[in-house]
């Protein structure tokens, strides 16, 4: 299955293979759950830090939903007729190790309009929530400007043929590899590689410096080895 992703909502990109991102068909629809609160807890509290850089998180779909489908949260995502290939899961504020910022202040539900405008790139009003409180309120700036920000980081990134690796032995330095290929000015060292349980593709997570340009992650930020493998789950056919 050949996803091709679209710089808007409902519409099928034409772009060279190897500057593509991944296809999508997104149909944002009139009315929408609204988000509950999130807030800090004791297993996720309350840390103001000082910020050493960022990490935007991306999620490969096609294996969140092979997981999710029946879950309700991600009727959007799997079950609307929705068709994605990475989607924006985030941008999170780093600190030193595991002492990053989160959930710097409290925070009201987002409007629904600006849940909307972000939905094709991060395809649930619960994690667009979610984002904006555990990471974006420690960024100092307003929801509108965190998520252009963040979408717009996410709109300028390219991906190699996803279908085409998923059919050939892959590591997770060779996955990084062709990301970067794709993408001039985001270095093979700023790929983090995620994989669940049964070594499948989850999340890219790219290293950005305090002026959000892409740079190398430091050790011991997360993701797999080099020459662990990955497998990617390219959905039905």
């Amino acid at each position: 299955m050949r996803m091709s992703l679209a710089i808007g909502c409902g519409v099928l990109a034409m772009l060279p293979v190897a500057a593509q991102a991944q296809s999508y068909q997104c149909t944002v629809p009139a009315t929408l759950p609204r988000p509950h609160p999130d807030v800090a807890s004791a297993s996720q509290p309350q840390r103001v830090r000082p910020i050493t850089g960022y990490t935007l998180a991306l999620t490969w779909a096609p294996e969140y939903c092979h997981k999710n489908f029946r879950d309700p949260s991600a009727k959007f995502q799997c079950q609307s007729g929705n068709r994605f290939g990475f989607t924006l899961h985030g941008l999170w504020p780093d600190g030193v190790g595991k002492e990053w910022p989160q959930y710097c202040t409290s925070t009201a539900l987002l409007p629904a309009a600006l849940i909307k405008e972000h939905l094709c790139s991060t395809p649930s009003p619960q994690l667009l929530q979610h984002e904006w409180a555990k990471h974006g309120t420690c960024m100092g700036t307003t929801p509108d400007a965190y998520f252009s920000k963040s979408t717009g980081l996410y709109a300028k990134l390219r991906y190699p043929d996803m279908d085409a690796l998923s059919r050939k032995p892959l590591n997770a330095g060779q996955l990084a590899e062709a990301i970067a290929a794709a993408n001039p000015g985001v270095p093979a060292n700023a790929v983090r590689v995620t994989v669940n349980s049964m070594g499948w593709l989850d999340e890219l997570w790219l290293c950005l410096d305090k002026r959000f340009s892409y740079t190398r992650c430091e050790t011991g930020s997360g993701g797999i080895a080099d020459n662990a493998t990955v497998k990617i789950w390219r959905g039905k056919r």
